[in-house]
């Protein structure tokens, strides 16, 4: 089959490479032509695992290419996806959706035949049923258009399983619908043929599993960052009551590792955009619990702060302060309200001279905060520090020895701000070690 994905950033481009992996033929539109010419010389504008390799491989075999010419996608397929961004707006909770609304504006008019517009952007709830009226009132005379959505689960530095081995496939359709499921099933029909479930739903259902997805999310790791709180004060160890809690069936491990918080481009924004929405529907008391979650998050942030400056003697002023980590998580050279380069910024207003390193992240953390200090290694980092921060739990930094870096820093202190280390191991071998929700 022919699709076209609209918008070439995380979510776009990694869904257009992923729908020409499952064999279709696929145009990647934008009206970036620096993205655009970069997808085509077969370069990701990002990190994300084997990603780049896939998009080579597919362009190279014919089933992909980008351009930035809308009456060219238009006259190509009949299913549009839109993966366009939908950030927070400036000064407000709730979801800038100029991106979407442009591509409906530009694209519909074009349509000469039936088509379907599948939306995989994280919105509003109302914003789907919204876009069938304006779709509906610029599409040619007697052309059907319809809207479906089709939210997107990917997980950074996971996005290629997670597009080609979802763990469930949702799908919100028009109640006149006639063309959006099956156009749906027949692309994903190699997952479905897999035994991957198939969630048929109403548009507005579609839009809030996403939305309420993270925030289910969000509110599970700062449920475990407040407790870490209470585990500080109680000279309790916040690790093993999450494994403790993590046996129980009801409750489960995942996202119950204790640290500095989420960050990225997705959870933030988007449950503060579920909070503006609940408040526009009238449910304003509904969601202020993920008021609790946000603050809780950035309430981590200042506590690293705290941490490292208690781990430095009382004060930062003129410390020496290596930070490990600048993404919002590993595998992933994303940067977008990350705790790690956020609490880097915070440490060097207060006095401290940072030397930051990330294996992927750095080229974005300079754009970011020019101003702090960036290393080629985690060993250059660490060069005379007073304190060694580990911000983001990659696996070069879980694995170091804590002998490697004993010639190289000044004072054998580390923070683990992830609870990622073998902290044992480290006080072994003669550091202090200085956690999250344990005892230091």
């Amino acid at each position: 089959m022919r699709c076209t994905v609209f918008g070439t950033g995380y979510l776009g481009a990694t869904h257009a490479v992923g729908m020409a992996e499952l064999g279709h033929d696929v145009i990647g539109v934008d009206i970036d032509p620096g993205k655009v010419a970069k997808l085509s010389g077969g370069d990701v504008p990002f990190y994300e695992p084997g990603l780049r390799k896939m998009l080579q491989r597919n362009i190279d075999e014919g089933r992909l290419r980008f351009t930035t010419d809308y009456a060219e996608a238009a006259e190509f397929a009949d299913v549009h996806f839109l993966g366009v961004g939908t950030p927070q707006k400036k000064g407000e909770y709730g979801a800038d959706l100029r991106h979407v609304y442009a591509v409906i504006d530009t694209l519909v008019p074009l349509l000469r035949r039936p088509a379907v517009i599948v939306g995989k952007s994280t919105v509003p709830v109302g914003t789907a049923a919204e876009l069938c009226e304006r779709a509906s009132t610029l599409a040619p005379d007697g052309l059907t258009v319809e809207v479906a959505w089709n939210p997107e689960f990917l997980r950074e530095g996971f996005a290629i399983h997670d597009t080609l081995h979802p763990d469930r496939i949702v799908l919100g359709v028009q109640r006149d619908s006639a063309l959006a499921e099956d156009a749906i099933r027949a692309l994903y029909a190699p997952l479905l043929a897999e035994g991957v479930p198939f969630l048929l739903t109403d548009l507005q259902t579609a839009e809030l599993v996403k939305v309420s997805a993270n925030a289910f999310l969000a509110t599970k790791i700062s449920f475990i960052n407040a407790i870490s709180e209470v585990c500080e004060l109680a000279d309790a160890d916040v690790t093993l009551l999450a494994d403790a809690l993590g046996y129980d069936e009801r409750i489960g491990r995942r996202f119950l590792n204790a640290g500095l918080g989420f960050g990225g481009g997705c959870l933030p924004k988007d449950i503060r955009a579920f909070m503006a929405r609940a408040g526009e529907l009238g449910a304003n008391h509904a969601l202020t619990f993920l008021r609790e979650v946000d603050s809780i998050n950035m309430r981590r942030r200042t506590r690293m702060v705290e941490l490292a400056t208690k781990a430095c003697g009382g004060s930062l002023l003129g410390a020496n302060v290596a930070v490990l980590g600048a993404a919002f998580k590993p595998e992933s050279d994303d940067v977008r309200d990350s705790p790690a380069l956020n609490v880097a910024g915070m440490l060097q207003l207060n006095g401290a001279t940072v030397n930051v390193y990330d294996p992927k992240a750095m080229e974005n953390s300079r754009v970011m905060f020019p101003t702090l200090n960036y290393s080629t290694s985690a060993v250059e980092a660490c060069d005379r520090a007073d304190a060694v921060l580990v911000l983001t739990e990659w696996d070069e930094f879980v694995q170091m020895r804590p002998d490697e870096l004993a010639a190289t820093v000044r004072t054998k202190v580390v923070v683990d701000g992830r609870n990622c280390l073998d902290a044992a191991a480290w006080r072994q071998a003669g550091w202090q070690v200085y956690s999250l929700g344990r005892a230091s």
